[in-house]
């Protein structure tokens, strides 16, 4: 056996003997190692013979299936020839190819031919359905509108099958389409003469109606008979514009009733009647508007009825279009509107006066409608109606005419209100007394901008009103603007120096004095006026609105397109707000306002020009306390009388007179809170100039001392006189604190006692005193100006002023 094997298989062998035999021990279980290889060699043995049984079966299928396959080509084969052999004979030709292509010819013709049978019986059948409504039109009304129905249901089948064909039977629907027209034009003229002899019977459209039961059941079903023949186009069209907004139609019915209006309507308003006025369109307006009036309540109280049962009946698709009787009679007589202002318009387009007022009280119609009947043609539409004014702006395109006809006009007006004589005068008698005082012209030219609010504030389209705002009314602010800004600063040119050398005369008398205070309180007054306007402006509820509007635009528009007809986002912010870029639109919403940037302009101007009435103030007082500082004699005055009841300085009296008549106009002319602001600088550069001038260059007696105080205190009196009538007196002397605490010190009596105790007052301590404390330490010289209750000099600039005294001698 082992002879029998290959080299391979004895050194397995080997290994498997070497593996298993190791040691003598192992020899003994021999046997048992012999019976398991005995046991696995018949068990291989078995496993070799399945495995050979089942080859020999699959190669048995294999063959079998080879055959079957052979003898069924071989069949096909057969039947091939013997299909091509009869496709000749058939069809007369020489080979099975041209046999095929003949043989699908005659197919589609038969195809077609059915399809042409097809045709013809539909044909047949809308015919067929035609004639019998025409039959029983008269004797069977509603069986001849039952037909009708049948027709229009095989219309609405052949274009909902139209998409699946591709178009493949445009001519049979158009053909249809026509039949079921003109059977409803015959059968809609057949019910209207009815309802048209129903409403003579009942004198319709006079004041007082001739209803009696038989009359009114007669016109129920006339009416009745009319919105069934409407029906199935309704849903027809519903069908056809699902999911879209479609004008409301006129039912039928109404037409007919409308139809007396109408031609009453065309003998008022038409040729050379008296009541057909260019330049009235109020009247053929109030004349639609009476006849709502006149008839909604009987139509609310006859009608509503029978399109409730109608909604019920036609089911949720179609029953927008039965839900309000009122509506409904609005609806059918716009169209009378309609043709009217098509004619009407061009008429009026070369006349702006008659084109600004026609839409001035088409806006007032469209207004009364929708608050009088809250008219609202679809009750599922997300938006209100947007009007007549909408359309003839809108749809007939006459907006951008009507803009400039409307932007004109203000700029018209704003220019009479500039060049009006005296428009540049301060109006004093317009706003309270506690106010500031704007300019005449500010005030017309605000009111001139509340006016164009209310021209366009009915306005329905969101662009139409932002672009109003923009091209007219901020257009005009920031003409005004410009105004005010080069009258500011013409005022600087002829202050300056070169404006000084080169004026003469009445040139330079003109920004003197209280003259170039009122020019300047003009700019002030004017600009803070128009600030505070357009700050409650962004609070009216119109320009939230607006605004409000404006984000959510912005917020939507993802694309990049045009918020407002052609104006960007950043063209809308760069008129209106910096707000409306923000990329957080919840944060500019809650921030923004529609005048930010032209608010903004006015508020830097009202700044400017009161920091300028502060520093021309300042000057002009200053210069006038010129002389006033050259006075040498504060060393020689005696203190015979005491300082209450000191008469001014002689060199004072042209400071007191100036700053009465100025501080007296501005007064008038400033509010509370920059009078305020301004007389605080005021005061304060006072105090600066006599500190710096007189206080502190100068040596004083205790006379001199006393004068200067009085002085100083008959100027704060000449402030708080001016100051009287606002309410604001009895602030000058705390605003000059520190100067009235360095008049302390340089009065203090030299001839006083030295007192010990704390407790007294302070005016009990001398100079002397003081003198000695003051210049001691730090320490000392702190607690002496605390007991004097002086708060504000410091150690050194308290021992400067008492220097300052004829008595220290140097």
């Amino acid at each position: 056996m082992a002879a029998s094997l290959s080299s391979h298989e004895r050194t397995r062998v080997q290994d498997y003997l070497n593996d298993k035999i190791q040691v003598s021990a192992d020899l003994e279980s021999l046997h048992s190692l012999l019976s398991g290889l005995r046991a696995q060699q018949e068990l291989q043995r078995k496993q070799l013979a399945e495995a050979h049984e089942a080859l020999s079966n699959a190669t048995k299928a294999s063959r079998d299936h080879a055959e079957a396959t052979r003898q069924r080509a071989e069949a096909f084969t057969e039947e091939q020839v013997d299909i091509d052999r009869r496709l000749k004979v058939i069809t007369q030709s020489d080979t099975s190819d041209e046999a095929v292509r003949s043989l699908q010819s005659s197919m589609e013709r038969l195809r077609r031919l059915e399809l042409s049978e097809g045709y013809v019986e539909l044909l047949k059948e809308a015919d067929g359905l035609s004639k019998e409504s025409l039959k029983n039109i008269s004797s069977a009304p509603h069986a001849a509108l039952e037909s009708y129905a049948r027709l229009w249901n095989i219309i609405l089948s052949l274009k909902e099958a139209q998409p699946a064909a591709e178009g493949a039977a445009p001519h049979l629907v158009n053909h249809t389409e026509k039949l079921a027209s003109a059977l409803k034009q015959q059968m809609k003229t057949y019910f209207g003469d009815r309802l048209q002899k129903t409403l003579e019977s009942m004198k319709w459209p006079a004041r007082e109606l001739n209803i009696t039961d038989d009359i009114l059941a007669q016109w129920r079903q006339d009416v009745e008979l009319l919105i069934d023949l409407q029906t199935p186009e309704l849903q027809q069209r519903d069908s056809l514009v699902l999911g879209q907004a479609v004008e409301p139609p006129v039912l039928f019915p109404l037409e007919v009733m409308v139809h007396a209006l109408d031609l009453r309507f065309r003998y008022h308003f038409s040729g050379d009647k008296p009541t057909n006025r260019l330049d009235k369109p109020e009247y053929f307006l109030s004349h639609i508007m009476d006849l709502i009036n006149q008839h909604s309540e009987f139509f609310a109280s006859y009608l509503q009825p029978i399109l409730d049962e109608k909604a019920q009946k036609v089911g949720p698709s179609l029953e927008w279009n039965f839900y309000n009787a009122t509506h409904a009679l609005i609806t059918a007589l716009l169209p009378i509107l309609r043709q009217k202002i098509a004619t009407f318009l061009p008429q009026i387009a070369s006349h702006p006066q008659l084109l600004s007022h026609f839409i001035h009280e088409l806006m007032n119609f469209d207004n009364e409608v929708r608050e009088s009947w809250s008219y609202m043609p679809d009750p599922y539409a997300d938006e209100n109606w947007k009007g007549m004014t909408w359309e003839v702006l809108t749809k007939e395109g006459w907006y951008n005419r009507w803009l400039q006809v409307e932007k004109d006009f203000a700029l018209a007006r704003y220019k009479d209100i500039i060049d009006t004589p005296g428009s540049g005068e301060i109006d004093y008698d317009g706003l309270e007394i506690t106010a500031t005082k704007p300019t005449k012209a500010a005030m017309r030219v605000n009111d001139l901008l509340e006016t164009i609010t209310d021209r366009y504030q009915p306005l329905s389209s969101f662009s139409q009103k932002l672009r109003f705002l923009i091209d007219i009314q901020i257009a005009i602010f920031d003409q005004f603007h410009e105004r005010l800004h080069s009258a500011l600063e013409a005022y600087l040119a002829m202050t300056s120096t070169l404006g000084r050398t080169v004026q003469r005369g009445d040139g330079q008398a003109s920004v003197a004095g209280v003259a170039g205070l009122e020019r300047l309180c003009r700019v002030f007054g004017s600009a803070e006026y128009l600030e505070k306007k357009m700050e409650d402006w962004g609070n009216d509820v119109f320009f939230v609105e607006l605004w409000s509007d404006l984000q959510q635009r912005v917020l939507q528009n993802q694309d990049g397109q045009n918020v407002a007809g052609s104006m960007s986002v950043a063209d809308v912010a760069s008129r209106t707000s910096p707000a409306v870029a923000s990329s957080n639109g919840a944060l500019a919403s809650a921030e923004g306002a529609l005048f930010d940037e032209t608010a903004s302009a006015y508020r830097r101007l009202r700044l400017r020009s009161e920091t300028i009435i502060t520093s021309t103030l300042s000057s002009n007082i200053v210069a006038a306390l010129k002389p006033y500082s050259r006075v040498s004699t504060w060393a020689t005055l005696s203190t015979s009388t005491s300082g209450s009841s000191l008469s001014p300085s002689s060199d004072l009296a042209n400071t007191m007179r100036t700053l009465s008549t100025q501080l007296s106009f501005l007064a008038r002319a400033l509010g509370v809170a920059p009078l305020r602001r301004v007389s605080r600088q005021l005061l304060l550069s006072i105090q600066t100039y006599i500190w710096d001038n007189v206080l502190t260059k100068y040596t004083f007696s205790e006379g001199g001392a006393a004068q200067l105080a009085s002085d100083v205190g008959h100027l704060c009196n000449v402030v708080d006189a001016a100051l009287a009538p606002t309410g604001q007196a009895g602030d000058s002397l705390r605003t000059m604190k520190k100067l009235n605490e360095g008049l302390l010190l340089l009065g203090l009596d030299a001839s006083a006692s030295d007192q010990e105790s704390g407790e007294e007052s302070p005016v009990a301590l001398g100079l002397w005193d003081v003198e000695k404390r003051l210049f001691k330490d730090n320490d000392s010289a702190r607690g002496v100006l605390a007991e004097l209750e002086i708060d504000l000099l410091t150690n050194a600039e308290a021992r400067s002023v008492l220097e300052r005294r004829a008595e220290m001698g140097g």
